[in-house]
């Protein structure tokens, strides 16, 4: 038997460099990485660690040919673990897939039975994957944040790359736990997009005013980073007293200079978020809680597109080129 995949290799051409590109091909179970659990996947996501996987332009891959997909949710198909029973929802994200383990583009794939999450109690399959990376990644910084004594009273929290999938779904999560939000984009086509998802406010990043001295005016109770580089050093700079701020992304670049005054001066706390390598019991933490006092209200007007895994091909550039926002599913049952 064969199914379908969003398979990417890597070739040398005739001048000896290195082209990475992938392809929709069939391909058979025994092809697949090694695993004891088999899932038919339901839904899988395009996160933008998916697009530059795909496309070459970033150096994901840790092995070739491999399937792309760094989430998933499906039913189990077959499972030599007897604690997962065939039929039974379940989702996998980071660990590894779709880095160096065949991913979830694909109409099954084959995990380690300790990835495998039961979907939780209060999503479906397919909510799980309009929240898929993004969400978990969102949640795990809010988590972190709390954890480290983040309230609302400390001041608004500042969510930069508002419009992408991380973004929109921090900014719902923070909206429902009582914080204020500030949300920062470019694109200002989305601004009522995002003051429906419960933005308390929306604007550049010129119109947030930052300052470039090492420390001034405390404005912002913490921050949700998507960027980096000199705009995370100008959030820090001007963060309260004890507040926090998550580090999640490099839209802008991966380099950043802060000075210490922010910490020694005001406690302010500077939080890394890696969701691939997430330990599994605060793994399944996360997902709980998302089912539950995280999950957004908006999280329906979060998904702002819905492909057949057969027409993925188009999402990666247009998502690179920053022509989507929110978050884009697969579905890999319609094909």
């Amino acid at each position: 038997m064969t199914f379908l995949a969003c398979r990417i290799h890597k070739t040398e051409g005739a001048d000896g460099s290195k082209l990475v590109q992938h392809k929709l091909e069939q391909m058979t179970h025994e092809q697949l990485s090694e695993g004891d659990v088999v899932v038919r996947v339901h839904y899988s996501g395009v996160n933008y660690k998916d697009a530059l996987a795909a496309t070459g332009k970033g150096a994901i891959l840790k092995r070739f040919p491999l399937n792309g997909g760094i989430d998933f949710a499906g039913t189990v198909e077959s499972s030599e673990n007897p604690k997962f029973s065939v039929g039974e929802n379940v989702l996998v994200n980071g660990c590894g897939l779709g880095e160096q383990h065949d991913g979830g583009l694909a109409e099954f794939a084959r995990v380690p039975s300790e990835w495998v999450i039961p979907v939780p109690i209060g999503l479906n399959m397919k909510e799980t994957m309009i929240l898929g990376t993004a969400g978990f990644t969102a949640a795990l910084a809010i988590h972190r944040m709390q954890v480290n004594g983040q309230t609302p009273d400390k001041g608004p929290i500042v969510v930069t790359g508002a419009s992408g999938g991380v973004g929109t779904n921090a900014i719902s999560m923070l909206n429902g736990l009582g914080y204020e939000t500030i949300a920062v984009s470019g694109r200002r086509e989305f601004d009522d997009f995002l003051t429906e998802l419960g933005a308390t406010k929306v604007c550049s990043v010129e119109q947030l005013e930052l300052s470039e001295r090492p420390l001034d005016k405390a404005i912002f109770g913490g921050a949700i980073d998507n960027v980096g580089g000199d705009l995370l050093n100008r959030i820090i700079a001007h963060t309260n007293l004890w507040g926090n701020v998550a580090s999640i992304g490099l839209a802008d670049t991966h380099k950043f200079t802060p000075t210490v005054f922010p910490f020694i001066l005001r406690g302010v706390s500077l939080l890394g978020v890696s969701s691939t390598n997430c330990p599994m019991p605060l793994r399944r933490q996360i997902w709980q809680r998302l089912g539950d006092d995280l999950k957004p209200a908006k999280l329906k007007n979060i998904m702002t597109d819905e492909v057949a895994l057969k027409n993925v091909s188009q999402v990666f550039d247009e998502l690179l080129n920053r022509q989507r926002h929110g978050r884009t599913i697969v579905n890999c049952l319609s094909n």
